[in-house]
């Protein structure tokens, strides 16, 4: 007889705590633990209740939670099933989580109460779903048109599932990404794909050595919010490991902090302007942040942030990614003989921790031309970022055309625009359509970002272009003022203009105005909207 073809599908996630015997816990709030066996046999009932309401190979099962014990089953249960998880996009608009949940073809969803009224909106424009599963904390029972609630109907449903063998390539989830034009797109992942990466991801974190290296012991807090690309793949890392999982629900700094605290959590991972959220809480003064390690990512890491996140010893760094990648492809960790060089904690150490980073495991990243041609690896060639790897999207759901141009040439294309130096590490510069291209010259946004956060009086700054008829655009700043604090417009212009002088900036990089506001737009996964403020802000340069 010869060898059975081994399948990689999700279910062997989670036989490995199983086998290891695992003690750690998955925990929800502080409020509520469960041991990886209970674990197991939760994921087993939600497969049985879902069986029960006609989920079957290829069904659709839609997610409207928080981060929570509920999400991270259904993480599991769904795929396993050979049934597809769709994650919805909670921040979008009404309209928007319609159009995902119809274009998805979800048939059964579990919601939150908190989402209900924005449900309701929305119920009748949904032809395709059948069932809907109520998801509480306290287990209140609402009136309307549930199957039923979430705990309830676990209680009842049988702890054994006979989760089936099938083709690794089978799709395991689906979500959606905003662009900056047109319907949210849908991106899926492969079982297969979803293993791979979940391997890669922990195989680059343990190749590190001098920062953001993870174990078994580490205890796990995700901050991105989990619809968006599976919480960055780590709860699959998490549950590989048998790690302390922590779950916190709705964010809300006071209680992350408290989470932090209490639950000695040690790696996370978020956008910027979460960390900035955490890090100007009240709450975060008398807490001991030290030997936290958080990647950032979804936006550039600002070196003010990276500097403060320092000062509380936080080991904070960069990874890099997109929706459609899974979405880790590069970590800035360091290495030896490069902090050597450049000595501990020294200004080039700060450089290459908010640089994207590193490739990971089994991931090719190239630096191209328009013409698709390779530029040379040495911190000075600028041009798109490109990859291919195992766990990238294959592409968009039902969308030919947007696949074959993600695709174009052979390679994933990501719409950076960066270099790779000679130490291996990809510099990020700027998205494409971000990028300032002014009297001849290409202005990095992010660049100017980090110039003007260096203020110590800008809490949040974004930069954008601006139409401009002689120019072709022009840089103007939107900035957000640390309470209590001063600066004028003036005084940025300075100091960006200090920095032209020694040469770091060109001199067309001076914005034309400086906007001061009271926040900043941001788009439903926390990142800057800076369509939205150019939308906004495009008037300034002729007020």
């Amino acid at each position: 007889m010869s060898a059975p073809s081994y399948q990689l599908l999700i279910k062997n996630i989670l036989k490995m705590p199983l086998a290891q015997a695992s003690k750690k816990q998955i925990v929800y709030r502080g409020d509520l633990r469960f041991t990886y066996p209970q674990f197991a046999e939760r994921i087993s009932r939600l497969a049985n209740v879902l069986t029960t309401l006609g989920a079957q190979r290829g069904t659709r099962v839609g997610v409207m939670d928080w981060d929570s014990h509920r999400y991270l089953e259904s993480y599991f249960a769904v795929p396993m099933m050979g049934a597809t998880l769709m994650m919805v996009n909670i921040r979008l608009s009404p309209e928007q989580i319609a159009y995902t949940i119809n274009h998805a073809e979800v048939e059964i969803l579990l919601v939150n109460k908190d989402f209900l009224p924005v449900f309701e909106q929305i119920r009748a424009k949904l032809p395709l779903l059948r069932n809907v599963i109520l998801l509480t904390d306290d287990g209140e029972n609402i009136a309307g048109d549930f199957a039923g609630t979430y705990e309830e109907m676990l209680a009842a449903a049988s702890d054994k599932f006979e989760f089936p063998d099938f083709d690794e390539n089978t799709i395991a989830t689906t979500f959606y990404t905003t662009g900056t034009t047109g319907n949210p797109k849908g991106v899926y992942f492969s079982h297969r794909q979803l293993v791979l990466h979940t391997m890669m991801l922990m195989a680059t974190m343990m190749m590190a050595g001098l920062n953001g290296r993870i174990s078994r012991e580490d205890v796990y807090m995700p901050l991105t919010p989990m619809f968006h690309v599976h919480a960055w793949g780590f709860p699959f890392v998490a549950t590989m490991m048998g790690m302390q999982q922590v779950y916190a629900g709705r964010f809300l700094p006071p209680v992350v902090l408290k989470l932090l605290a209490t639950e000695k959590v040690t790696v996370s991972h978020c956008v910027p302007t979460i960390m900035h959220m955490i890090l100007s809480a009240p709450e975060a003064a008398n807490i001991d942040l030290r030997g936290w390690k958080v990647i950032i990512g979804g936006s550039a890491l600002p070196r003010a942030m990276c500097q403060a996140g320092l000062a509380r010893g936080i080991d904070i760094f960069t990874g890099y990614g997109m929706s459609e990648t899974c979405p880790i492809m590069t970590l800035s960790h360091l290495k030896a003989d490069l902090v050597h060089d450049v000595g501990s904690g020294s200004e080039a150490e700060i450089d290459y921790r908010v640089a994207a980073g590193l490739q990971g495991a089994l991931i090719e990243l190239a630096i191209v031309d328009d013409d698709m041609n390779h530029q040379p690896r040495d911190g000075h060639s600028i041009g798109e970022v490109v990859a291919r790897g195992p766990a990238l999207t294959p592409g968009y759901v039902k969308n030919q055309e947007a696949s074959d141009a993600l695709w174009k040439g052979g390679w994933l294309h990501t719409g950076d625009i960066g270099t790779i130096d000679q130490n291996g590490y990809l510099h990020v510069l700027d998205r494409s359509k971000d990028v300032i291209k002014t009297g001849g010259e290409w202005i990095s946004s992010i660049g100017l970002e980090d110039v003007i956060l260096s203020h110590p009086a800008i809490s949040e700054c974004a930069v954008l272009g601006i139409e401009d008829t002689r120019w072709g655009e022009r840089p103007i700043a939107v900035v957000v003022l640390k309470p209590n604090a001063a600066a004028s417009e003036d005084d940025i212009k300075s100091l960006i203009r200090a920095r032209t002088v020694t040469g770091e900036l060109s001199k067309f990089a001076i914005p034309d105005h400086v906007v001061f506001a009271q926040s900043l737009e941001k788009t439903s996964v926390g990142k800057l909207d800076k369509k939205k403020m150019r939308a906004m802000y495009g008037a300034v340069k002729s007020a």
